[in-house]
């Protein structure tokens, strides 16, 4: 397990430099696989205790979370989804509500955009890392509730 530390500044400084550490890390070790699964982030985010906001609600946080989309768009392959992380980055992307009974409700249409680009995103970026992607496409789809057809993996090859 990696744990990387978010604080307040580098979230409001929009710096992914403690994600690009732990990257370039691992690129240069050059097992990408072995590390599948294996990135917890963690917040270091003093927030006033009568603040009833959700991480994911706040825009500073949001904010940092499209920049490292926008900057490694397959990290979801990273990040410990056991942990809960999955969904938290899908939340900090995806339109939601949050019920504290029923927890995140996402919009759908949003959601089904977000799971079919992450699946063209991983499909290719595992294709070129030489990693088998299918079943693990699969798993992420899952995930959120879809599932993708075997016919649907002809058409990306």
């Amino acid at each position: 397990m990696i744990k990387i530390t978010l604080d307040r500044e580098c979230l409001h400084n929009l710096d992914l430099s403690p994600v690009k550490t732990i990257i370039d890390r691992i690129f240069e070790e050059g097992a990408i696989a072995s590390y599948e699964q294996q990135i917890h982030l963690e917040f270091d985010y003093f927030r006033d205790p009568t603040d009833p906001r959700e991480l994911s609600e706040i825009p500073e946080i949001r904010l940092w979370f499209l920049r490292l989309d926008a900057v490694y768009p397959w990290i979801p392959f990273f990040l410990d989804w056991k942990a809960g992380e999955l969904a938290r980055y899908a939340a900090m992307l995806v339109p939601h509500q949050f019920s504290r009974n029923e927890g995140i409700q996402f919009n759908p249409e949003a959601l089904e955009i977000f799971v079919m680009q992450k699946t063209f995103v991983l499909a290719d970026w595992l294709k070129h890392q030489e990693i088998p992607s299918q079943s693990r496409l699969s798993a992420i789809a899952q995930m959120f509730g879809y599932e993708l057809d075997d016919s649907f993996f002809k058409l990306l090859q």
